[in-house]
């Protein structure tokens, strides 16, 4: 599938679909997602094959102040995707968070559960799913947790960042949840868009997230040793840690439909860090 349209150029998922594939990647100058109808208009444009929303409003906390912009962003600007992707009679594969869900509980999040988000940021996610799910184009929408790459802002980038001349950190033990590698992530949606070209009878809400699920402390404590440090990681609660958006404190998500329908399993999450690190440079 070499015509592929993808909106986002240098986020994480974005940056890994061009690398694995001959994708026509938009940046925001080119659709800027606070402008919905000209999100749409590019699709009519360029009549793509399918397309692939990799880019969103990722600031939780700024959120929780820019509710309204992050709405047009993650809310209209897909829903009209989905709408100009009806009309072309062509999927759409838009990735989603974990934080639609209430994130109490200890069971992996199903996608049929019911949502409830805690934040403005997932409020706004899940209105954009709502949008495609209203649009009646054929769509998969991929939820995730915990994306990491050697690109953009991450957990993996931060631990390593903030252990430079420190030798302990304090990193939350409380939330659980599957880190993803952005390349599992876009090789999916790629197989998922190619899917859905075959049969848009597998059109509905899927999961991907990394296994095994662990707490943040338990990934810094992976990319520690995974990265050579002795860097001593203690676990704190997240009341210990406040921040401006609340986080869930279950990110877990059931993938099981996703490996049913496309047959994509999980990801190793522990080998997608290693090329990671190697990617980096930090290991060999």
């Amino acid at each position: 599938m070499t015509d592929i349209l993808v909106f986002g150029s240098t986020g994480q998922v974005a940056t890994e679909l061009q690398r694995v594939a001959a994708v026509t990647a938009l940046g925001r100058a080119s659709a800027d997602l606070s402008d919905p109808a000209a999100c749409a208009a590019a699709i009519l444009t360029y009549r793509p094959s399918a397309v692939i929303n990799a880019a969103a409003y990722t600031a939780v906390d700024r959120a929780e102040d820019e509710e309204a912009l992050a709405t047009i962003i993650n809310g209209e600007a897909p829903t009209a995707m989905a709408e100009a992707c009806a009309t072309l009679n062509i999927p759409l594969v838009h990735i989603s968070t974990d934080y639609v869900f209430a994130g109490n509980g200890t069971d992996p999040w199903r996608p049929a559960d019911a949502t409830a988000p805690q934040n403005a940021y997932g409020r706004s996610k899940l209105a954009g799913e709502a949008g495609i799910r209203a649009a009646g184009a054929t769509h998969a929408i991929l939820r995730t947790s915990w994306v990491f790459s050697a690109h953009g802002n991450n957990f993996v980038k931060t631990m390593l960042r903030l252990s430079e001349g420190r030798d302990e950190l304090n990193v939350v033990d409380d939330q659980i949840g599957g880190p993803t590698p952005a390349r599992a992530i876009a090789k999916a949606c790629l197989s998922i868009a190619q899917a859905l070209q075959s049969d848009p009878g597998k059109s509905g809400t899927y999961h991907f997230s990394g296994s095994p699920d662990v707490s943040w402390r338990e990934f810094a404590r992976a990319i520690f040793a995974a990265a050579g440090k002795t860097t001593c990681v203690r676990g704190i609660a997240s009341s210990d840690y406040p921040t401006r958006a609340s986080r869930p404190l279950n990110s877990r998500l059931e993938n099981s439909a996703t490996e049913a329908t496309f047959n994509i399993p999980r990801p190793d999450w522990q080998a997608g860090l290693r090329d990671c690190l190697s990617e980096m440079r930090v290991i060999k």
